[in-house]
């Protein structure tokens, strides 16, 4: 019997999480051409400054940087349902912002999460807990 490969986590948006309150993941699957799926399994990616659009009724990742250059619009492959809920969040002034990319398996896939943008002040109380959180430990 095999055992099924975990996805590891190729690259992660820490900047996600001081950015945005960050609300409910989906999972979904990416259409690559073949040298981006090496750059990324290579671990040639990074995610900060990406970000997630609707358009035409599909969903796109733009601003993707592969190795030393930008990536072209990636189409993520979602359901139809999920792609009305997401458009749902986003009329509701909610972000859609790519959390991490999961690539140790067969797929690569992208964890996206709709998320409310922080405020100054928030960002100042959320180092203010790490650095108290970090002094305990």
């Amino acid at each position: 019997m095999k055992k099924k490969k975990q996805s590891d986590s190729v690259t992660v948006n820490r900047r996600a999480r001081f950015d945005y309150q960050l609300g409910d993941e989906l999972t979904c699957g990416m259409s690559l051409s073949g040298l981006e799926v090496r750059s990324i399994r290579d671990h040639h990616v990074q995610l900060k400054g990406s970000f997630v659009i609707i358009k035409n009724n599909e969903l796109f990742l733009s601003n993707l940087t592969l190795g030393a250059e930008t990536a072209r619009n990636i189409r993520l492959l979602v359901t139809k349902k999920q792609l009305r809920t997401l458009s749902r969040a986003r009329q509701d002034g909610y972000q859609l912002v790519p959390v991490k990319l999961l690539g140790g398996g067969r797929h690569i896939k992208l964890v996206i999460a709709t998320g409310k943008g922080k405020k100054k002040y928030d960002k100042r109380e959320t180092i203010k807990k790490r650095d108290f959180d970090r002094g305990r430990a």
